[in-house]
């Protein structure tokens, strides 16, 4: 499969195809693998990407923070035939391969890379030869709990075999900063690298092209020499190129098309390396011409026009799938985030799959690209459980020294082009209290941190004043990198950082579950910019967004259900999603939905009568004078006895809702409660059709939820959901009552047989307590619901699968 302008912006030159065909696979451990003679006949073969962890099987005897799942040590070969033209390189290009890798061709090494969410590349050609030559990766993750949250093992990402002259473009060597951006006019300044080879006479040529293809603009100019020795272009002559071959060119653009949430509009920058006048290698690139403006005061500016970021967390597994996730798992639940009213992505605490980015770029999200998890000490990752018994100090602080430079250099380098960049994090919690930095100001027992301290100032362990120092080296490097937008932390110990030269060593300020300093901290300092990096799924985390001008956003722990740092067994991961592994709002999604969007929206949970209880919010008189539980987890359920009094919740936007059974309002008319963010009535139970609507100041119904009782459980009901041309295909399971309504106490062990035409990646149920072995073929619905992931064989291949389970007539369906 040859490059799409997609695959180009990936390494930035040269020809690229996918190189994930046909791999073989051991998970034991020999050093005699990477020769080029070993005996890999009774290997396993398969394609990648590849997550081997997702194929064992959970247990109790395993760490919680890696969902209970192994690691291991294992080796991957490939076989290829390489014929190059005279002059040629090859070279190999690995997205991610988690983690500490060793590659060897033909028992060369060609090189190691420890951090497991780094994009790295080789040049193969020194030890190419004719005929067969063999690629061998070692890839030891057999400090399995490394992590406070899942990993993944194995190369578990896209791999590239990209071709090129020896005379290219340097790897991720082009980027670009849009100045003066306006609607009538923007300046675009194009910077080029490139790889020096015997070429001579060499010319940089940049042309932006509109979403039609169209010229809008190009830059080139007059032939100037780099310290080097190179020759590049550099765009009016005005601009000196500086060591290493690096070419400056600007252009004028006139009305630009700018690139915002709503309308992410992207242009392709093409950039040719020219030898002699004729081109010798190419890029193709998508970018987005934006401003980006923060203010102390008034927070954030996109295209100067104010706004607040309604972010979240994500971690980059896909539940049964592990860390192997399609783009198209990656956009269904983009999609998921779109309907909550998300416009900002956190990727904590590490670099993400280069698909993550190309969506959040097309489909209009600011991200926050982040680092590292921890810097020169190792932090806590919890066995037991989260938070529970003896932590493990097992990590990635051995390898920091030696790699974080070139780590954080590579982050940017590899992700700058992307206008959805918005922030750089040099790293998450690296300021944990005791963990593992500590401080004087931490005795007495400071009521202003949040997080648990582990004790008071512990003189022994290591000087915070250290964060300062390396957040300024850091941050010094992605400067020098990128000048165009701010680099930022996010802080989990501000009143221990406000002691260092942290705060000012980055232009923007994260604060992890520290909302109540947003005020006192604004006014202790008053330049410096603050937002909420991480925050709870409770109103109070937003209100303290909504009401402060001078908090520009918050990013809500989390998106999405994530494996790892889970609970006490069985727990698959911690369960703070707001949507489930399979990609669906969970109760409190609607709920934030209902604070978010700006469209009319309207949800109905339902619970039992219960009052008295210390859940909820308080204040909220009920009978007995007991306090209501105004729950923001209510499910969607209308199965009760008749004639139970049923709490039904609402959660919505509008100012007032009603509810009614079977078409008869139900009570009176309610004013929507901005101290919960919930209206409830307590209604009586009749079998049929709850509805809750939505109404305006006037009255008119804008949004209706409706909740439907069920009967037994008769079929399965089947729907696929993506586009035609999807390679991965979302293929959703219901089990259904005769009426076709869905069993929401449906529990069949459901099984999942791909006939032809493909194979099955995954069967997921969204249930955090099961803990089977997630590449099984059979599942217990959960909620009478099941979401079956089927790749296909090809991209126009049809798919049939078989569909079973005890009790129930067998459903085949073709996709």
């Amino acid at each position: 499969m040859h490059c799409s302008v997609l695959c180009f912006s990936q390494v930035g030159f040269g020809n690229s195809s996918l190189f994930n065909d046909s791999w073989l696979f051991s998970l034991t451990d020999n050093a005699g693998y990477k020769d080029a003679a070993s005996n890999d006949a009774d290997w396993r073969q398969l394609d990648l990407p590849h997550d081997w962890s997702i194929e064992g099987t959970p247990s109790r005897d395993l760490a919680s923070c890696t969902g209970f799942l192994p690691g291991g040590i294992g080796w991957y070969r490939k076989h290829f035939d390489s014929s190059l033209k005279t002059g040629d390189k090859l070279y190999i290009y690995f997205e991610g391969v988690y983690n500490r890798s060793e590659v060897y061709l033909n028992g060369h090494l060609l090189g190691k890379r420890p951090n497991g969410y780094i994009s790295f590349m080789y040049d193969l050609t020194p030890y190419l030869r004719q005929g067969d030559n063999v690629l061998a990766v070692r890839v030891d993750h057999s400090k399995y709990a490394d992590s406070r949250w899942y990993t993944g093992s194995g190369i578990y990402r896209n791999v590239w075999l990209v071709n090129a002259p020896e005379t290219h473009l340097a790897q991720w060597g082009v980027s670009y900063w849009a100045k003066n951006v306006s609607a009538t006019s923007a300046n675009l300044d194009v910077s080029v690298e490139v790889e020096k080879g015997k070429a001579a006479n060499l010319s940089v040529k940049a042309t932006l092209l509109d979403a039609d293809g169209k010229q809008v603009a190009t830059a080139d100019g007059k032939q100037v020499t780099a310290a080097n020795g190179t020759k590049v272009t550099v765009a009016n002559g005005t601009q000196v190129a500086a060591a290493g071959g690096i070419a400056q060119c600007s252009m004028n653009i006139s009305a630009p098309h700018l690139w915002s949430i709503d309308t992410p509009y992207l242009y392709t920058l093409k950039v040719e390396l020219l030898s002699g006048g004729k081109v010798i290698d190419q890029t193709s690139s998508r970018i987005g011409l934006r401003s980006l403006r923060f203010d102390p005061d008034h927070g954030f500016y996109l295209n100067d026009q104010q706004m607040k970021v309604k972010g979240v967390c994500i971690h980059h597994d896909a539940g049964v799938l592990g860390a192997a996730v399609p783009r198209e798992v990656w956009k269904r639940r983009f999609l998921s985030l779109k309907q909550m009213g998300v416009n900002g992505i956190r990727m904590s605490h590490n670099v993400q799959s280069p698909d993550v980015y190309d969506l959040a770029d097309e489909m209009g999200f600011l991200v926050m690209d982040e680092g590292s998890d921890e810097w020169e000490f190792p932090k806590r990752k919890w066995i037991e459980g989260w938070n529970r018994g003896t932590p493990g100090y097992e990590g990635t602080a051995d390898f920091f020294e030696e790699w974080i430079d070139r780590d954080i250099a590579d982050m940017v380098r590899r992700d700058r082009l992307h206008p959805s960049i918005f922030l750089w994090s040099v790293g998450n919690e690296v300021d944990y209290p005791n963990d593992p930095y500590s401080h004087p100001v931490l005795d007495g027992g400071n009521a202003a941190i949040s997080q648990p301290m582990y004790g008071g100032y512990k003189k022994d362990a290591p000087n915070a004043e250290r964060i300062g120092i390396i957040a300024k080296r850091l941050a010094a490097i992605i400067r020098s990198l990128d000048p165009s937008r701010p680099v930022t932390g996010a802080m989990a110990g501000v009143v221990m950082s406000n002691q260092t030269e942290y705060p000012e060593a980055v232009d923007v300020c994260g604060y992890n579950y520290t909302e109540g300093r947003y005020i006192e901290d604004h006014k202790a300092y008053p330049k410096r910019i603050i937002y909420g990096s991480e925050t709870s799924t409770n109103l109070a985390a937003w209100k303290a967004v909504r009401d402060n001008e001078h908090i520009f956003g918050h990013f809500v722990w989390t998106g999405y259900e994530y494996l790892g740092e889970s609970g006490a067994w069985p727990s698959r991961g911690l369960g703070t999603g707001l949507i489930d592994f399979s990609g669906f709002l969970k109760p409190r999604g609607h709920y934030f939905a209902s604070l978010w969007r700006t469209d009319p929206v309207v949800y109905a949970g339902t619970q039992v009568v219960r009052t008295g209880g210390a859940g909820g919010f308080g204040g909220n008189a009920g009978r007995g004078g007991g306090r209501v539980n105004l729950s923001t987890d209510a499910q969607d359920s209308w199965n009760y006895q008749d004639g139970q009094t049923v709490r039904v919740l609402c959660y919505t936007n509008q100012p007032y809702a009603q509810v009614k059974v079977n078409g008869t309002i139900q009570g009176e008319k309610k004013e929507r409660d901005d101290q919960s963010g919930v209206i409830y009535w307590d209604v009586p139970y009749a079998a049929g059709v709850l509805t809750v609507e939505g109404l305006d100041a006037d009255g008119k119904v804008t949004a209706t939820y409706d909740v439907q009782t069920y009967g037994q459980a008769a079929r399965f009901d089947t729907h696929v959901e993506g586009e035609a041309a999807d390679r991965v295909k979302h293929l959703l399971i219901e089990v259904v009552d005769a009426d076709g309504h869905r069993v929401l106490n449906g529990r069949q062990d459901v099984t999942v047989e791909v006939l032809s035409g493909g194979r099955l990646l995954g069967l997921e149920n969204s249930n955090n307590g099961d803990m089977s072995a997630p590449k099984q073929s059979h599942r217990n619905a959960n909620r009478g619901r099941l979401l079956a992931y089927v790749q296909r064989e090809a991209v126009a291949a049809k798919v049939r699968v078989r569909i079973t389970a005890e009790g129930l007539p067998t459903a085949e369906v073709e996709l």
